[in-house]
């Protein structure tokens, strides 16, 4: 499951299991917060309803990003300054999308939809590939007459323009 979530002003796409940078947010390193501002959420094409999804991430530690350097300067007036900025941000691991209930109920579901995927996977895979290859050929004949146009029709030189004599000035 996924969802979209506001926090610092910016929305960021999250699914369990994700890592994020986001701007400070309180707490130390290894506690657990709820990002509240849920805006969509869903799973594959299906949309759910977002004031009913919760998520949940762990805090891996409070750092700042990348130096951002700020430089102003005024033409002929002897002008400069320089400076720079790190921002403060905090780490999150996503531990949860979703309604906290049907997390713990779905979870005993995936564990045995693990266990019978790789057979099916493997079934799948030879379906893929007939797929791709009957799709390759028709390209390959579209752009077949598109080259045979080009060779036929060759664009003609135009002659090369004659220079003229620099002018001389009368002198009297």
């Amino acid at each position: 499951m996924f969802a979209i979530v506001r926090t610092g002003g910016k929305q960021y796409r999250v699914a369990a299991g994700d890592k994020i940078a986001v701007e400070k947010l309180s707490g130390e390193a290894g506690e657990t917060i709820t990002l509240g501002d849920v805006l969509l959420a869903g799973e594959g094409d299906s949309i759910a309803d977002a004031a009913k999804v919760t998520v949940s991430a762990e805090i891996i530690a409070q750092a700042k990003s990348e130096k951002v350097i700020v430089f102003k300067k005024r033409r002929r007036h002897n002008y400069r300054r320089k400076a720079g900025h790190r921002q403060q941000m905090t780490l999150l691991r996503i531990t949860q999308v979703g309604d906290s209930k049907a997390e713990k109920k779905a979870a005993p579901k995936k564990t045995e939809a693990k266990a019978e995927t790789p057979a099916p996977a493997a079934e799948k895979a030879p379906v893929a590939e007939k797929k791709a290859a009957p799709a390759k050929k028709p390209a390959a004949k579209a752009a077949a007459p598109k080259k045979a146009a080009a060779t036929e029709k060759a664009p003609a030189k135009k002659p090369a323009a004659k220079k003229a004599a620099p002018k001389t000035a009368d002198k009297k």
